[in-house]
């Protein structure tokens, strides 16, 4: 089993940069990894896959062109980084590590962090 743990968030105005972190232990990365984010009173929702050698990616339309996802491998990590923020994007973000199945479902996704608080102010 592999134990992921993301750090990174903050708070942060509108318009700034943050770069999440989601370091794997307990085992190597074997596969594609995935960031979600869930708000408020909302359902978790699909922001980010990337496949294991990085050479494929995927975004949700709401983030793209404005947040870039990313892994090194030596490291088992995988990073999202977030630029433009907006208040919209505010959120409690996870990585997961995928499954299989559709990458933007959660239950494509069978191992997850505990998430990091990402807070844009206006």
């Amino acid at each position: 089993q592999v134990q992921l743990v993301e750090s990174g968030g903050g708070l942060v105005q509108a318009g700034g940069s943050l770069r999440l972190s989601c370091a794997a232990s307990g085992r190597t990365f074997t596969t594609a990894m995935g960031w979600f984010r869930q708000a408020p009173g909302k359902e978790r929702e699909f922001v980010a896959h990337i496949s294991w050698s990085g050479g494929t990616t995927y975004y949700a339309h709401s983030v793209k062109g404005r947040f870039t996802i990313s892994r090194d491998n030596a490291k088992n990590t995988v990073y999202l980084q977030m630029n433009s923020l907006k208040p919209e994007d505010t959120a409690v973000y996870y990585c997961a590590e995928y499954y299989g199945g559709t990458y933007d479902y959660t239950r494509a996704y069978r191992y997850w962090g505990q998430g990091t608080q990402v807070t844009v102010s206006s």
